[in-house]
């Protein structure tokens, strides 16, 4: 039995622990309270849960419905909403020229740590704005319009062995996974253009093991993402996750600095991107490393969306017969043969183009947002002021399906790209898969190629008509990128 001195202690330990939970507790309250009422950003509309506490933009990253939770909230709350207590979603083109373009005589505005912790800061992502400078320079000579002729003739050869693997499909009546073959066909394609061998996918039907490591990271990369916004919850997921996770990451460098030695012991005569790395690099230049960590960017930044984007604009198409006609009859009246398809030929087909841009606006490859930082003595962000230190972005997905910038936004309608369509008020400005400004993307011009050469080639050669399976096909979840489903299609040659 206890004695009443040892009962006095537990009672004394017990008041001194409740008061620290009461305590804790007011903080918490009182702290939410703030951040709904009194918070710098309480004028901007949202819902309170988001506003109050980080808990909701953290539980809508990590449910991979990120994209239309903003898009729900952009429908209800208008052009600028709140959604987390230090976090702002917009959907103007204005908004999107205003945060990521080119902001002379003002500092860049940085992105988010939290968002773009997991990335290795020498590569162009997310290294800082001087470093940037330098890489993007020299990488810029990989993507000129001289490397993108001198590179037709590779990129050609993965085409034709993606038309030959997918005819095997067509001459056995069988259905087959576009999914899996866009993605053997473009990460075979951006493999030999970094690394200067491809994967092999195309040759074995399967995914390298080197890639399949990358899909294999998407989901624990989200959710040390979303742990990153809670301090205390990230050590216990990094605890739980990163072990795993540093496994596989220190198996792809490895992978990747094999793969980079081989290339560089091949010297600069081959059509790569290394090629043009190595021919300007001087004192100002790359170090192996950081080539290293660039060439591992570069296939992922290079293959998984331009895949994506085939699939969608296929999944596109085959819901949408009457643009499917259109195309079919741009394509096939324009060239009488295969060999006839080619980067200049393709430039001049008008409806192909629109249909890309289409694709890219209903089935964005980053569907959510890319978070910056507001610098220090704020900003005005589409007329309405914005403090410092507040994480702005463009919800891709909510913009694009928002009525405030397009005609029956959710209708897929090439003709709104092309010039004197009754779609002439609709806001493509907003529609920037690539982004703007001193960060985009330099992979544009051969993303535009290879997506023109491949959609041209597929419906040239085939017939497509899409499984019963695969309705529906848009309904995905995203972890920053899209967890696609199998599209089946089946496939009649018509050659």
């Amino acid at each position: 039995m206890p004695s009443l001195t040892d009962a006095g202690q537990m009672g004394t330990t017990t008041f001194f622990l409740g008061s620290i939970a009461a305590v804790f507790f007011l903080y918490t309250i009182s702290l939410m309270v703030y951040n709904v009422y009194f918070h710098p950003l309480s004028k901007y509309p949202g819902p309170k849960l988001a506003s109050c506490s980080i808990i909701w933009y953290m539980y809508s990253l990590g449910s991979g419905k990120h994209h239309e939770h903003c898009d729900a909230l952009h429908q209800k709350y208008g052009k600028v909403v709140r959604i987390g207590p230090d976090q702002l979603s917009f959907i103007s083109a204005q908004a999107y020229k205003e945060i990521y373009g080119h902001r002379p005589g003002k500092v860049e505005m940085t992105k988010d740590p939290r968002f773009y912790g997991v990335l290795a800061k020498e590569n162009l992502i997310a290294t800082n704005v001087p470093d940037h400078a330098r890489m993007r320079k020299l990488l810029a000579h990989a993507f000129s319009d001289r490397a993108l002729r001198e590179q037709e003739s590779l990129m050609s050869k993965y085409i034709d062995a993606l038309i030959a693997g997918l005819l095997k499909y067509a001459h056995e009546g069988k259905p087959v996974d576009l999914v899996s073959w866009y993605n053997f066909a473009t990460f075979d394609i951006i493999g030999d253009l970094a690394f200067g061998e491809p994967f092999g996918s195309l040759e074995t039907s399967n995914l390298h093991p080197w890639v399949q490591m990358l899909f294999d990271g998407i989901k624990g990369g989200a959710l040390m993402r979303c742990s990153r916004y809670w301090p205390s919850l990230s050590k216990i997921v990094y605890s739980l996750v990163s072990r795993k996770l540093m496994a596989k990451r220190n198996a792809h460098q490895a992978l990747s600095s094999e793969k980079v030695q081989r290339r560089l012991e091949l010297g600069s005569e081959r059509v790569d991107f290394t090629t043009y790395i190595l021919r300007h690099n001087d004192e100002k230049g790359m170090t192996p490393w950081e080539i290293e960590v660039n060439a591992s960017l570069l296939i992922i930044a290079g293959s998984e969306t331009t895949a994506t984007l085939l699939s969608g604009c296929t999944y596109l198409l085959l819901t949408n017969p009457q643009v499917l006609s259109k195309l079919t009859q741009e394509v096939r009246s324009a060239f009488q043969s295969e060999q006839e398809i080619t980067i200049a030929s393709v430039s001049r087909l008008e409806y192909l183009l629109a249909v890309l841009e289409e694709s890219f606006r209903l089935y964005p490859p980053a569907p959510t947002g890319l978070p910056r930082l507001v610098p220090d003595g704020g900003e005005t962000i589409d007329g309405s002021f914005v403090p410092a230190k507040t994480a702005v972005r463009i919800s891709q997905f909510a913009a694009s399906r928002s009525s405030q910038n397009f005609l029956d936004p959710l209708a897929f309608r090439p003709e709104r790209w092309i010039e004197g369509s009754k779609n002439a008020n609709d806001q493509l400005a907003v529609v920037q898969p690539f982004s703007m400004g001193p960060r985009n993307c330099l992979g544009k011009n051969l993303a535009y190629a290879e997506l023109k050469l491949i959609v041209a080639r597929m419906i040239w050669r085939f017939d497509i008509a899409m499984e019963e399976s695969s309705r529906g096909w848009m309904d995905q979840c995203t972890y920053n990128l899209w967890e696609k489903h199998e599209l089946k299609v089946r496939l009649r040659d018509r050659v």
